[in-house]
């Protein structure tokens, strides 16, 4: 949008421009991972005897070839919830019957150097062809279509990995699993988690209910968290990237809040971890403290998330309801990484500075006006807006009126979620809704104009040279 003609002048304008014509259980598979740093053999020993085992790879066959360099990890969180409290329940939306099915399920990749933690999140309603298997009664099935999470509820664990390796092509090494009451307890004992959200989350089926801000969740609310998927209409993908988020948060707090170096604080978090989880047999105290040794040092910059690229919308399957198909190219690049233990993002240097906000500054239009006597406000507050991100027209012009004292952005009501990034980039703006405005919005600056402040997309998207999409953990975790 340009601002109308006006009459030239014979020099610069107050815009500063000459004038011109026309103008967006997890918390079990990090904690379980970081818990075991720094830990003995004995202590290690200890612990792993309080982990409930379960049979995994003993009758798998046609299995994807290992040896690619590092350790694969399938991660599940179910919706067990046999020992929650009946208080618990109520408080935390818990009731109804389970569905003995997988809520999350998550690939990690721990790199062969030990300094690097892929996770790639599998979205539950993804279309799968469940591979043939005998029950527990002796009864045959045949290939089938179904989705991913349904896997866990026809045949456990066994047939999970194996829907999951013949999906991916890849080999997984070890399997853990977290429930309802495991995931709370971690949460609880590590002092709960921070998370932080640059627009409001409801959702009332889960019971969440947190305003814009910082946060730090007990284990019930960090549970609400997780789960929730009917907030903003991306289902199961929009809560993939907040257990992400909460998976990196998990993270920065272990790491940083001295949970690793302080004995009495891991035995507590370790112990109440490791005795509520399942796991493989073959995962035991050996590779404990080979994962101790390996997150040494570990920040969330060592870690990196993606979730599996799938075509939109869902497709659906007769007797199976919507399903989300995966983008067979991209998601076959995505999993060759992973195979050959390549990084899944492009390292960077330092921890992206800026205000997390909803909408990515990239897709909001801005157009600059001088409502001051000050010569080149507006060109010095357009370029400023456009150092951070934000898409202005790059063509500021002087406003009708030259007395301006509070900067105002003014902005069509239907483009409410985008507003919130400006006003962040421009503390104290004053918002003025104006109906058919279109989608740029106009900032008129004011004499208390001082700076612009960074702001930068809460859910970034960096794609590397393979086009895979993928963030580090400390460009999602709080700041």
């Amino acid at each position: 949008m340009r601002a109308p003609a006006r009459s030239p002048r014979p020099s610069r304008t107050r815009s500063g421009r000459r004038p011109r014509w026309g103008l967006r259980i997890a918390a079990g598979a990090s904690g379980l991972v970081l818990a075991v740093s720094g830990i003995g053999h004995l202590l290690v020993r200890e612990l792993e005897s309080g982990i409930h085992r379960v049979n995994v790879f003993d009758d798998l066959d046609n299995r994807p070839k290992g040896g690619g360099g590092g350790v694969n990890f399938l991660v599940v969180g179910t919706d067990g919830r046999d020992r929650i409290t009946p208080r618990e329940k109520a408080l935390y939306r818990l009731g109804g019957a389970p569905c003995h099915c997988t809520d999350t399920i998550m690939l990690v990749h721990l790199s062969g150097d030990r300094r690097r933690a892929s996770v790639v999140s599998l979205p539950r309603d993804s279309y799968a062809e469940i591979p043939a298997y005998t029950d527990a009664t002796g009864k045959r099935h045949p290939v089938h279509p179904q989705k991913l999470n349904a896997a866990y509820a026809e045949g456990g664990p066994s047939l999970t990995v194996r829907t999951v390796e013949h999906l991916t092509g890849v080999h997984i090494d070890h399997y853990l699993e977290v429930d309802f009451t495991s995931f709370m307890k971690t949460v609880d004992v590590v002092g709960g988690v921070k998370v932080c959200t640059a627009r409001p989350l409801k959702d009332d089926h889960t019971g969440l209910e947190l305003p814009i801000g910082t946060h730090v969740l007990n284990g019930g609310q960090a549970l609400q968290y997780v789960r929730s998927r009917h907030i903003d209409g991306t289902s199961d993908l929009g809560r993939i990237q907040r257990q992400q988020r909460f998976m990196a948060s998990v993270i920065h707090q272990t790491t940083a809040g001295g949970i690793l170096f302080n004995p009495v604080k891991f035995n507590k978090v370790a112990s109440t971890l490791l005795g509520s989880v399942r796991a493989d047999h073959g995962f035991g105290a050996e590779d404990l403290v080979e994962l101790g040794r390996a997150m040494h040092g570990f920040t969330p910059a060592s870690s990196e998330f993606a979730s599996v690229p799938v075509e939109l919308p869902g497709s659906p399957v007769k007797g199976v309801g919507s399903t989300l198909r995966w983008d067979g190219e991209k998601a076959g690049r995505l999993f060759a990484a992973i195979r050959e233990d390549r990084p899944l993002t492009v390292r960077h240097h330092g921890r992206p500075s800026g205000v997390p906000v909803d909408v990515d500054p990239a897709r909001v239009k801005v157009h600059v006006l001088n409502g001051t006597t000050e010569s080149g406000l507006a060109r010095r507050a357009d370029r400023a807006l456009h150092a951070v991100g934000f898409d202005t027209t790059g063509s500021p012009a002087d406003a009708t009126a030259s007395d301006v004292k509070h900067t105002m952005i003014t902005y069509d009501p239907v483009w409410d979620r985008s507003v919130r990034s400006l006003a962040a980039a421009l503390p104290g703006a004053e918002l003025r809704p104006v109906a058919k405005q279109g989608a740029v919005m106009q900032v008129t600056v004011g004499t208390d104009y001082k700076s612009v402040r960074k702001v930068r997309a809460e859910e970034p998207h960096r794609t590397d040279k393979d086009g895979i999409e993928a963030v580090t953990g400390d460009e999602v975790a709080c700041p």
